[in-house]
């Protein structure tokens, strides 16, 4: 049996586009995300804006996993609808991904250990090789397939062989010279299978020359970035898909300003330790997803009684318990909001891109220190894990704001310290733990201005509300949210977190079918701002995108606001992040008659 195959096409037919989306699929183990941030760095080098996501399972090897990339000459936040080019190791990666596949998609397929049974479109170009055997046999290395089909790829997407080499060397070249030099030959492997099959460029993206002051990261990243430029020098966490990045990240980067990132025995432990190094001065933050958030909640409850600064963030994955550790959703908005026994402050503001992970982070470390309370940063799986290409951050912008904090010389100034003295906004004076005359007691339990434990009713009363006095307090600085679209239109969304980029898009194709419509991001969470309510009130309907079952923040609208009669749900709950399609398709079925006007 030959070892190549392609569908036969009497003339190439070569697809101009300005948007390209490819995925790559296998087992796990494959190599599949390898493809995907090789030639997301090549396409980088034309010019292009790129996007990527991954599906995969939780575990090491096996089980289907696949990654997508989308490029565009425009910036994108989105994954988009439908599929050009399709590398495929196996069958199953086929089946998955057959109902995007375009009319003008090429399918790439390993048929190493099968011939591809799956049924295609007429129209969908097939070149099928024994990637596997072939970089087995010739380069006792099978894992090597993902380096030869990116040779087949780059060709069927017209991109030069020198591009492709460059990113090898760009990925390998760190490694070592045999991990280079392997994957150089491989790539050699790629294109002579390439000619074999008879390869020729099926789909042209637009080349110009690569774009100054961008760059490519996910948002787990940005949040390590924005804590090292926002002042952070402690850092505790525990691995947890999908916030481990931003442990891996700073404990890369941290102790080159000097800080500390350790991963701890377990989350309680985590947060503990940031609870301690707050109240020593420094700026502290933990990161974890909904299982690790729950064995933190005790620390939580600490940080709001005894009212020490801190930053926490919760990157969202598929729950309860267990759940999907890998898979996305946004359903622990009522966790952040409202976990913990009893009533105490704290804050949730929620990034939409990778440059909000890093503003956001910032804003959260002084938020934290200026009102002495815990900050959530809700993030979801899809913001954090996924690669999106942004301006570079300006930390011009960075402005270190740390509260009521008395050095040696206030406390000189003043007769009587008081760490939880009453004031008019809740906010007291803080002191770093250790400062001569600015000794004071920390404690859970309830406790009077001194700090000393209390269970006085008239003290519990009027310490409770001090408390809680920092929330309204907090408003003003909290992040506002942005109106996107039509300000006249009368059918509104409201979202947070990485649905800015499919909503955006489902906007376009509404519009496109004679619908206004506009949007508020959400960039604070907790409280709610007033642009709520004034969004709510321009608008007969407002869908409120999440990806949760039960519309969780369509709850804490209706309890804060009100307006049941003009908020629609619009939800998706199946581990798969939402695409323009999805929410086009929800809005026009749940539409009033009237279009909502």
């Amino acid at each position: 049996m030959s070892s190549t195959q392609t569908t036969e096409v009497s003339e190439p037919r070569v697809v101009h586009l300005e948007d390209l989306k490819v995925m790559v699929g296998g087992q796990g183990g494959d190599g599949t995300l390898t493809v995907i941030n090789l030639l997301s760095h090549a396409l980088k080098q034309i010019g292009a804006y790129t996007y990527d996501t991954r599906n995969v399972l939780s575990r090491i090897r096996g089980g289907h996993a696949d990654g997508v990339l989308r490029a565009s000459v425009r910036p994108i936040l989105s994954i988009g609808d439908g599929l050009d080019v399709l590398v495929a190791f196996d069958e199953e990666a086929v089946e998955v991904a057959k109902e995007q596949l375009l009319d003008h998609a090429v399918v790439i397929y390993d048929n190493s250990h099968s011939q591809l049974k799956t049924v295609l479109k007429p129209t969908v170009k097939v070149y099928s090789a024994k990637f596997g055997e072939i970089a087995g046999l010739e380069l006792k290395k099978t894992l090597l397939k993902n380096t030869v089909s990116f040779a087949v790829l780059c060709r069927v997407l017209g991109l030069a062989d020198q591009l492709a080499e460059e990113a090898i060397n760009w990925r390998y070249a760190r490694r070592g010279g045999d991990v280079l030099q392997s994957n150089l030959q491989a790539l050699k492997i790629g294109f002579r299978l390439a000619d074999q099959l008879g390869v020729k460029p099926s789909i042209s993206f637009p080349k110009t020359e690569p774009k100054q002051g961008l760059i490519q990261i996910t948002g787990d990243e940005a949040v390590g970035m924005g804590f090292i430029a926002g002042g952070g020098r402690f850092y505790a966490g525990y691995p947890i898909t999908p916030a481990s990045e931003i442990l891996e990240y700073l404990q890369a980067n941290l102790p080159k300003f000097n800080g500390v990132a350790l991963q701890a025995e377990d989350e309680i432990s985590a947060i503990n330790m940031a609870l301690g190094a707050s109240l020593a001065g420094a700026r502290a933050m933990v990161a974890t997803s909904g299982p690790g958030q729950d064995l933190m909640t005790e620390g939580l409850g600490q940080a709001g009684m005894a009212e020490i600064p801190l930053v926490i963030v919760e990157v969202q994955r598929a729950g309860p318990s267990t759940g999907m550790p890998t898979k996305h959703e946004q359903s622990d908005v009522n966790h952040v909001v409202f976990a913990g026994h009893g009533d105490f402050p704290r804050l949730v503001v929620a990034p939409a891109d990778a440059s909000d992970c890093f503003y956001l982070t910032v804003d959260a470390l002084n938020l934290a220190e200026k009102y002495q309370l815990p900050v959530f940063i809700l993030m979801d799986q899809a913001l954090g894990q996924n690669t999106q290409t942004v301006p570079e951050f300006d930390f011009s912008r960075v402005n270190i704001d740390r509260g009521k904090l008395l050095t040696q010389a206030d406390l000189n100034r003043i007769s009587v310290y008081k760490r939880y003295e009453f004031t008019e906004d809740g906010v007291s004076p803080r002191t770093i733990l250790g400062t001569p005359d600015g000794f004071f007691q920390v404690t859970g339990n309830e406790h009077n201005e001194w700090g000393f434990v209390s269970v006085d009713r008239t003290n519990r009363a009027k310490i409770m509300r001090k408390r809680m006095l920092k929330v309204e307090a907090a408003k003003k600085d909290m992040p506002r949210g942005r109106v996107y679209g039509d300000q006249d239109a009368r059918v509104g969304f409201i979202s947070y977190g990485s649905n800015l980029g499919p909503i955006l898009e489902a906007m376009e194709q509404l519009g496109k079918q004679g619908f206004k419509t506009k949007f508020l991001l959400l960039r604070s969470i907790y409280p709610l701002l007033e642009e709520v309510q004034e969004f709510l009130e321009s608008v007969n309907t407002a869908f409120v995108v999440e990806s949760n079952l039960t519309g969780q923040l369509a709850g804490l609208i209706r309890r804060e606001y009100g307006y049941a009669d003009k908020i629609v749900r619009i939800n998706k709950y199946d581990g798969s992040v939402f695409r323009p399609s999805d929410i086009v398709s929800q809005t026009l079925s749940q539409l009033p008659r009237n279009g909502g006007e």
